[in-house]
């Protein structure tokens, strides 16, 4: 119930203020798990060699993103879901906090799309692609993201907000065309094309992986052939026969078990070759062909985690743009103020699943978390 004040035989009315606690600790512990995952994530690409990969550079700038949202975006929603909903601060802080709230959810999005163009490149045209160093086709893309994400931003910070009748104890985007057009700008139109290039991506890794296959067993084939010729010449002096020259080609990568599972009956392995690094054999060098670029075992890990990570993305936000949009196309829609809370925060959690994400998935993410906090405790 409200409270009355009696001030000079005037009668006051008080607000009363439903104050939401629950959304209170549920906002701070998701600030602290945000700041920490994603501080981790960039301290791990920052000191770790064996994490220092394109990709994950874009998942520094993913993680950055994130952290911004944390620092910026969150303290103020947060703020407003423990007075009820209700806005109590300058429409100044309002507007500038749309605008970032905008702006970080758009460079979330366009890094996902960014890191999916990335290796779709990686896997279409590997010989022109460069794994270890950042190029400059890499550094128009991260530039991109966040020049672009401003830009869709940007009509806030400019006035789009100051509609007549604003009612100052709410803080929301005001101008129906405007959500429409960031909702387009930021998800609807990225999303799609990040899905196809994965698509096109695994489509690409799948060829590469039964040509690797196929070279495979051809090699085997010509290793058993090999044996089979040798093991009619003496031993030298005791020694087992010679093995076939090592072919110089992408096998480093391969377990044995893989190359096992490939292995045709009557053509087994020495003991000394088990043992030995795996190299495959040729029984004459061919002719110089055109050299073939690899993908390695590190970067197709990589290539798994990410789909999941887009698919977490995809599940926490899409609601939001659908009840946000929905919201403005649809006036006379009834959106209770409750629903939209909800949405707005399975969104806003999604920054803290990415860090969860890169640990169970990514062994050397896992391993440097792992390390890192154990030093720390």
């Amino acid at each position: 119930m409200p409270a009355n004040l009696t001030v000079s035989n005037h009668t006051i009315q008080l607000p009363d203020t439903d104050y939401n606690f629950p959304a209170l600790i549920f906002g701070i512990l998701l600030i602290i798990v945000i700041i920490c995952g994603n501080v981790l994530v960039c301290l791990s690409v920052y000191m770790e060699n064996a994490l220092k990969t394109t990709t994950n550079y874009f998942i520094v700038s993913l993680a950055v993103a994130d952290l911004l949202l944390a620092v910026l975006v969150l303290p103020l929603f947060v703020y407003a879901e423990f007075q009820g909903g209700v806005w109590a601060l300058n429409m100044v802080i309002c507007d500038g906090l749309m605008t970032m709230d905008v702006m970080l959810c758009t460079a979330s999005i366009f890094n996902l799309c960014a890191i999916s163009v990335d290796r779709f490149i990686a896997v279409s045209v590997p010989l022109n692609y460069n794994r270890k160093y950042v190029d400059q086709r890499q550094i128009i893309l991260l530039s991109a993201t966040w020049i672009l994400a401003l830009a869709v931003a940007s009509p806030v910070i400019f006035g789009i907000n100051n509609v007549p009748h604003r009612d100052p104890k709410e803080c929301k985007l005001e101008d129906n065309n405007y959500i429409v057009y960031s909702s387009v700008c930021s998800f609807f139109i990225p999303c799609p094309i990040m899905l196809m290039l994965y698509f096109g991506m695994f489509r690409g890794l799948r060829r590469w992986e039964e040509a690797r296959k196929a070279k495979l067993r051809s090699s085997i084939e010509a290793c058993r052939k090999l044996q089979q010729a040798a093991a009619g010449l003496p031993p030298l002096s005791g020694l087992p026969p010679p093995l076939p020259p090592v072919i110089e080609c992408d096998l480093d990568d391969v377990q044995l078990e893989e190359l096992e599972h490939f292995t045709p009956p009557g053509c087994p392995y020495p003991t000394e070759y088990k043992n030995s690094p795996i190299q495959a054999v040729t029984s004459a060098r061919p002719p110089p062909q055109k050299k073939r670029a690899k993908i390695n075992g590190r970067e197709r890990k990589a290539m798994r985690v990410l789909p999941v990570v887009v698919g977490a993305f995809l599940f926490c936000w899409t609601p939001f743009f659908v009840v946000h949009t929905m919201r403005a196309l649809c006036e006379t829609c009834d959106i209770s103020p409750r629903l939209m809370s909800i949405v707005t925060w399975l969104g806003y959690v999604n920054s803290a699943l990415n860090p969860i994400i890169y640990t169970v998935f990514n062994t050397e993410f896992r391993k440097f978390f792992s390390k890192f906090l154990h030093s720390c405790c």
